[in-house]
């Protein structure tokens, strides 16, 4: 969550309950929707269930969607138009991308790595070198072949000087790369073309976030890389509305507060999709009605139970509810020095019922969250972090603070009381939790003063420090690095404002210092055991994501790591009517 990423949080927030729902490894298919939705957890709150609900009545499809024949359309909310890998600005830019660029390294329902455009990948003995081997006959969707040396040409874009998009490169430590950044280097000495087909890349440290920096998007360099010159990319703008990528789907056109129209790529690794085409509805409207109406043939709504009775009174959609790759919580301003103890963060943790506000809001659609990963992740535990109400422990953790009781039952500490401004955006949780938390702090002397606003103007002030708490929540993470690094003292985080010390930064930099997974796991279990005394936020909820589509359309397996984008190549339409 460094700041080029944290300008698009809520965008990407917004675009993952839009297209992108998560699957957990536990999804099960039920044919009884009775038995669908219902799970005791250990705390005995009711949560619902991961689960996938075929439709009861597939004839009941809309016309409109009927007649649309072998295309298949999904809402979005309008892009950027910033078309080309590594350089948006909007999340669902990045949406639009996904549909033409295939990672080398893909990702699956758990956040484990998979083979993409690379069919395979090897990883030195020292966890130096990483050799990745493309498959057979790759080409780009204009027909041309797609080489190691595309690879390398990408690799070499963003390591370039004047590179100023959110993908930091530098990260992966490539032998030569900061020489050819900062430097009179010609090329990257630490990238070597084996063949047409395999490339090895040399780095100078293990990192496990190397692997999927290197592996990601690639661009064709004789399409982007025609008029590239070291230090200077503005040619690429011309570029951003005409893609060239290697997709299931390749671009046709974009027609702003309307569609982004794609057609079936027939140069695609895994073979020609069966549906012609796909389209991402922009037009501006409810998502819920245009999904009714069959104007569109997936939609994901506001997780709750009203929502998942309008999709079964539909009877035409299947159901989907996952649970998200993101976490959401309350962040502190550890600037301001009533957050410097963290007995007192502790305190505003054990003060609030955090459950209630979960369990009102969203209805058994989210758990109240314990470590700063879902449950999704294999980096996920439920033996560390407590989600306990518990105002007596508050109490204490305050009096041990210093802050004492004063006349009008507010604490007091050097003659200041214990006054803090919340800010959260208008509607949405923050409707529930404002209540329920101004109480919650009052029985514990806490003042909670509220301002709701815009989520810009929220971002704004934010970034200003003008708050002491604040509401957020994470994008999808795609490694649950991606979960704690804002929480690194080198990370500057416009959000989690003056948190950090050398012993979380050890702990954090220990969570990417091997590609074990299983080393990595524990080191993020010690992670989070420190976070648990030192808390850099409240976290709040890991929530669902409920997604009906069409039966006319099968194929729809999203997840919380990459959205819809994996499952577009197994699209087709069927045959619903009578």
């Amino acid at each position: 969550m460094k700041q080029s990423k944290l300008v698009l949080l809520m965008i990407m927030i917004l675009f993952s309950l839009i297209v992108a729902a998560c699957s957990s490894g536990k999804t099960s298919t039920e044919n009884n929707k009775n038995d669908s939705t219902e799970e005791k957890s250990d705390n005995a709150t009711t949560v619902v269930e991961d689960t996938q609900i075929p439709a009861e009545d597939p004839s009941a499809s809309p016309q409109l969607a009927v007649n649309r024949g072998n295309m298949v359309v999904v809402g979005l909310q309008e892009p950027g138009g910033v078309f080309t890998p590594y350089f948006n600005s909007s999340g669902y830019d990045g949406n639009v991308q996904s549909v033409m660029f295939p990672p080398l390294v893909d990702i699956n329902e758990v956040g484990e790595p998979i083979p993409g455009l690379a069919e395979s990948w090897d990883v030195s003995e020292d966890g130096l070198t990483y050799t990745f081997h493309l498959r057979d006959d790759l080409k780009f969707d204009d027909g041309t072949p797609l080489t190691t040396e595309d690879v390398e040409f990408t690799l070499t874009l963003l390591h370039d000087p004047s590179y100023g998009g959110g993908t930091d490169i530098t990260e992966a430590k490539v032998v030569g790369g900061l020489d050819y950044k900062n430097g009179d280097a010609k090329s990257i000495s630490g990238i070597e073309l084996i063949n047409e087909q395999t490339i090895k890349i040399t780095t100078e440290e293990v990192n496990a976030q190397s692997l999927r920096l290197l592996g990601g998007q690639i661009l064709q360099k004789e399409y982007y890389g025609k008029d590239y010159k070291k230090g200077n990319l503005d040619y690429l703008n011309a570029l951003h509305l005409k893609p060239v990528g290697a997709g299931p789907f390749r671009f046709v056109d974009y027609l702003p507060g309307q569609e982004i129209r794609y057609e079936a790529n027939e140069y695609f690794y895994d073979g020609k999709p069966e549906v012609d085409q796909f389209i991402y509805k922009t037009t501006e409207g409810d998502s819920q009605q245009f999904f009714q109406t069959g104007e569109l043939d997936y939609s994901a709504l506001a997780a709750n139970q009203d929502n998942f009775e309008f999709l079964q009174a539909l009877g035409f959609a299947n159901i989907n509810v996952y649970t998200s790759s993101a976490y959401g919580y309350v962040t502190f301003n550890h600037e301001k020095e009533i957050f410097k103890d963290p007995k007192v963060r502790q305190a505003f943790i054990y003060g609030l019922d955090r459950q209630t506000i979960i369990d009102t809001y969203y209805q058994g659609y989210a758990q109240v969250a314990n470590v700063p990963v879902s449950p999704t992740s294999w980096a996920y535990t439920d033996e560390v972090g407590s989600t306990n109400y518990d105002p007596e422990k508050a109490k204490e953790l305050l009096e041990e603070a210093g802050w004492t009781e004063g006349d009008n039952g507010i604490r007091e500490k050097d003659g200041q009381k214990l006054v803090v401004y919340y800010f959260t955006s208008a509607g949405g949780l923050g409707d529930t939790f404002i209540p329920i938390a101004k109480e919650n702090y009052k029985e514990i002397g806490i003042d909670l003063q509220i301002e709701q606003m815009d989520f810009n103007a929220l971002l704004s002030r934010v970034e200003k420090g003008d708050h002491d708490l604040a509401s957020f929540s994470t994008t999808m993470l795609t490694d649950p690095y991606n979960g704690i690094e804002s929480f690194h003292t080198k990370t500057n985080d416009t959000i989690i404002k003056g948190y950090g010390n050398e012993k979380i930064d050890g702990l954090i930099d220990a969570t990417i210092a091997t590609n074990d997974q299983d080393e990595r796991a524990a080191a993020f279990h010690e992670l989070y055991k420190a976070l648990d005394e030192d808390p850099p936020v409240i976290l709040m909820s890991y929530t669902k994501v409920l997604s009906g589509t069409n039966a006319r359309v099968e194929g729809f397996e999203p997840n919380g790591y990459r959205g819809i984008a994996s499952s577009l190549k197994n699209l087709q339409v069927v045959d619903v009517q009578p």
